[in-house]
């Protein structure tokens, strides 16, 4: 029997929300190869929407199979959710090419077996953040119920009540679809939040938007998830954070600016330029 080949200098490396920038993206891979043979590439969610690729984007991340994994960001569930009328499209999207290709249902079925955090390298991987009431090993058990929720038979109803800023708060008490609902929120959309973990859904720009009383997640006092890196992407106006327990990784790919990825074992970063696909506003 052959023995299986071994890259000792194999590299893990997590990568910004690409949002249907398929050519950036194959380029940025295309940097990682050259320097390690067989990396493992961690996608920080929101692969699709808003750029001009979302279908080769998902097949191609699809397709490199155990070498790669993806969380779910909030617009790969807004298509999940537009694939069943439970939302409509967007000013904006640029879903409609994977709702209308032939291998669509596969497509969708792959995407919603992705997990909502990843735990890899001793870095938490998820798309948007973590209430401070949770420790990483919690956060892990509670994305694992919304999984089940998507890998399961009633995915459809799951999705139709996912939707709201309610409850904006976690109590361990919740249950039901507000449970769910506020660990997706949390997961998938949150940037700022109150020193006691009241989610703000309106402020989307820079540290500086910060509503009176709020703060960046990561910024909260006694957040219980502060022994982990934790890996996210999300907040464009942010871009690139490198700190001892945060990397934030999303440099604003659709809006002109850069697709990142940062190694985890040496904190190397790789980055590429962008067109502007979309404007804000």
């Amino acid at each position: 029997m052959p023995i299986p080949s071994f890259d000792a200098d194999a590299k893990t490396y997590a990568i910004g929300d690409i949002q249907g920038c398929q050519a950036r993206a194959s380029e940025l891979l295309n940097n990682i190869r050259s320097r390690t043979q067989q990396p493992r590439l961690l996608f920080a969610g929101d692969a699709v929407n808003r750029g001009p690729e979302s279908l080769t984007m998902l097949r191609q991340i699809r397709d490199l199979g155990d070498a790669a994994e993806m969380v779910l960001g909030n617009h790969d569930l807004h298509l999940l959710a537009v694939s069943i009328g439970v939302r409509k499209p967007g000013r904006g999207d640029t879903i409609s090419d994977i709702l209308e290709a032939p291998d669509c249902d596969e497509l969708l079925t792959w995407l919603r077996h992705r997990p909502l955090a990843l735990m890899e390298q001793g870095h938490l991987l998820v798309h948007a953040g973590l209430l401070p009431q949770w420790t990483a090993q919690q956060a892990m058990e509670l994305a694992h119920e919304v999984e089940i929720m998507l890998r399961g038979p009633d995915w459809r109803d799951f999705l139709r009540s996912m939707y709201g800023n309610d409850p904006a708060r976690w109590d361990d008490s919740l249950t039901g679809p507000e449970r769910l609902r506020c660990i997706v929120n949390a997961m998938t959309r949150l940037r700022f939040c109150s020193a006691n973990g009241t989610m703000d859904f309106k402020a989307k720009e820079g540290l500086e938007d910060a509503p009176p009383g709020f703060m960046p997640w990561f910024d909260v006092p006694g957040r219980r998830s502060a022994d982990t890196t934790i890996v996210c992407g999300h907040w464009s106006t942010l871009g690139l954070v490198m700190r001892p327990n945060l990397i934030a990784l999303d440099t604003g790919c659709v809006w002109g600016g850069q697709l990142t990825a940062v190694c985890l074992e040496n904190r190397e970063v790789l980055q590429v330029d962008c067109p502007q696909f979309q404007r804000p506003g």
